[in-house]
């Protein structure tokens, strides 16, 4: 299979908010892939170019990640399903395959559950807690921003080398390739005065753990057909985190990968196998 790079578009969309993805391929089906929480896009440059010879593939930078726009407030769940809806209608896409991990896969499952109509298929890579996180939580934020580990790169910092050192360091870059170092540089940008920041902003951090965190994920049965695919060393091994999943997605094949909770970076070829099996 051939590998195609994609381009990089930044239109301004939903009342004028820019938002940044790569596309790969024009014709087939359409595929929306999702990154998780404090990633970008181009997680998904190895998958997108690979279905790019058959499918017209749109990986996306949300807002507040990436090279989207960081607005000050617009970080709840019916605000990026907007964003998605304004997506589609640029694209002139009535449906498509939605992929999202982790924190996108319970925003897609939302998604889902509410506007099926948008939906040829529903894939979820290791989604984030599908239940609610109680209010009382967030008065933890302050410590979880400092012990989750794919938190550890927001913020700012004195430099290059101190930034990447983090990088090396956390599992979604296990193995540190040229791949994985060119995820990291996107994540990143320099500031005017010779630091280097996160592109990823408290603010939206703060707003998708206020309420996209606070509802169900999968909560009532969904027909679509549907892809899970479980990382042997991600966040969902227990019976009662799967439960759910097997119960509410009445059209479901599962795919157990090998891999961490990044498993789409640090082992992209089984992921994709599975992904490309599926659609297929």
């Amino acid at each position: 299979m051939t590998f195609i790079s994609p381009t990089r578009r930044s239109p301004k969309l939903n009342h004028g908010l820019e938002l940044s993805y790569l596309e790969w391929g024009q014709g087939g089906e359409p595929v929306l892939l999702l990154h998780g929480l404090a990633d970008n896009a181009l997680v998904w440059s190895q998958l997108g170019g690979f279905l790019a010879e058959k499918y017209h593939v749109v990986a996306l930078d949300l807002r507040g990640h990436g090279d989207s726009a960081k607005p000050e407030m617009g970080y709840a769940c019916d605000d990026y399903i907007e964003d998605f809806h304004a997506l589609f209608e640029h694209l002139g896409w009535s449906q498509a395959h939605v992929l999202g991990h982790s924190w996108t896969g319970k925003l897609a499952a939302i998604w889902a559950t509410r506007e099926p109509q948008y939906f040829k298929s529903l894939m979820l890579a290791d989604p984030f807690f599908n239940s609610k996180i109680p209010n009382w939580w967030t008065i933890t934020f302050p410590i979880a921003y400092k012990v989750l580990p794919f938190l550890k790169l927001m913020g700012e910092f004195p430099s290059y080398e101190k930034v990447e050192a983090i990088a090396k360091n956390l599992k979604q870059f296990r193995g540190w390739n040229e791949w994985q170092e060119a995820i990291f540089k996107a994540s990143i940008e320099p500031t005017e005065h010779g630091r280097y920041r996160s592109k990823f902003v408290k603010r939206a951090c703060d707003g998708i753990f206020l309420d996209v965190m606070q509802e169900v994920g999968v909560g009532s049965e969904i027909e679509i057909p549907s892809l899970f695919i479980q990382p042997e060393k991600g966040l969902n091994r227990l019976s009662f985190q799967l439960a759910p999943y097997r119960k509410y997605l009445k059209h479901l094949t599962w795919q157990v990968v090998p891999g961490n909770h990044w498993a789409h970076i640090v082992e992209p070829a089984a992921f994709n196998q599975a992904v490309i099996e599926f659609l297929s």
